[in-house]
């Protein structure tokens, strides 16, 4: 068995911390409002200009007028407060966001992230990614292990266009949670009914 998208939502937000300001990325990380732990205080950050994102609302309940960076319809708190472009990236460039959960097309032993490009794919931009794994505290990707032919995702060398170098603290994919540590990575957590022998032989990158 692995985490579904779902579950590893749910283990990403074990990552936050009360009074932390966070950025939550386009697919599974926007799941994660959906989990926040009950009695926690935190504040999800959008990039298309909203502070205090709610949870996703509940069906015919939809306001289209509200939505987050991955245009899906989420609901407002009661401290919701909404601004431009430019001051939603001055919030992330001047290091006010404690925390950005990121999704990932690749990632390296070393912390290299891949997540905004396949070359010879249509781009339609790069999004906010570039500053936010530059500006934020603390980087968590999330993400799954392999691509959908079975090859690893989390490398020793990432393939793709890079989104930043040496950036990524933490990455929970369904099969586990690793570390970026000197010399490669660390297993902190294997997903429920996966071994660690398993989680290493799915894994390029070198585990130390």
């Amino acid at each position: 068995m692995a985490w579904d998208r779902n579950q590893m939502a749910a283990r990403a937000a074990q990552e936050l911390q009360d009074g932390w300001y966070v950025n939550l990325g386009i697919g599974i990380p926007t799941l994660v409002s959906n989990y926040i732990p009950d009695g926690m205080d935190v504040t999800l950050q959008s990039e298309n200009g909203m502070l205090g994102m709610g949870a996703f609302p509940i069906d015919g309940e939809e306001d289209a007028d509200l939505i987050n960076a991955g245009k899906q319809t989420i609901t407002e708190l009661d401290r919701t407060s909404y601004f431009d472009s430019s001051t939603s990236f001055g919030m992330i460039r001047g290091g006010k966001i404690a925390m950005a959960i990121l999704g990932a097309m690749e990632v390296a032993e070393n912390g290299d992230l891949a997540n905004w490009m396949i070359p010879g794919k249509l781009v339609k931009g790069m999004g906010g990614a570039m500053d936010l794994v530059a500006g934020v505290g603390r980087v968590v990707v999330v993400m799954d292990h392999a691509s959908k032919h079975g090859d690893s995702k989390v490398l020793n060398e990432c393939t793709l266009p890079l989104t930043g170098k040496a950036v990524v603290d933490r990455i929970i994919t369904n099969l586990g949670v690793l570390d970026v540590v000197e010399g490669g990575l660390k297993i902190v957590e294997c997903a429920d009914g996966v071994t660690e022998d398993e989680l290493r032989a799915a894994t390029e990158a070198t585990i130390v």
